[in-house]
């Protein structure tokens, strides 16, 4: 049995990774952890640049950077950035907007029948032209 993999977008690294947890984000962070205990976390190279972005001290820095390190890249095409900038301009011509991560994250996804994870509301906007999976939070 093929086990389906999950590209977690910055937001739910976001939850996770904040020193003062928030008891509504429970689910999400027990998400999470079930995904990465059951070896099924991708991570996009741009996901882990906006996790590692505006940290202030070194020290955290270079902490996070090494725990990060435990999730290879997910490798990418250049089908993944054409179908990205597709994805865009469908999009863009229904009036939804969108980061560019956003939608290489989505083509990524839909390429490998991966699902996305993430508290991002934009994802939910752009399931509606695009035909991405979202995993919800247990």
């Amino acid at each position: 049995m093929r086990v389906l993999k999950v590209i977690v977008d910055t937001s739910i690294w976001s939850v996770s990774l904040r020193r003062q947890r928030k008891q509504q984000n429970d689910s999400i962070i027990n998400k999470l952890h079930n995904l990465i205990v059951d070896g099924r976390v991708v991570l996009l190279g741009a996901v882990r640049q906006e996790i590692l972005s505006g940290i202030k001290y070194q020290e955290q820095f270079d902490k996070l950077r090494n725990n990060l390190q435990a999730f290879p890249n997910l490798k990418l095409d250049i089908e993944d950035y054409e179908l990205a900038a597709d994805y865009f301009n469908i999009c863009r011509r229904n009036r939804v907007q969108g980061a560019n991560t956003d939608f290489l994250i989505c083509a990524s996804a839909n390429r490998r029948n991966y699902e996305i994870f993430t508290t991002d509301r934009d994802f939910v906007n752009f399931s509606q032209y695009l035909p991405i999976t979202l995993t919800q939070s247990e």
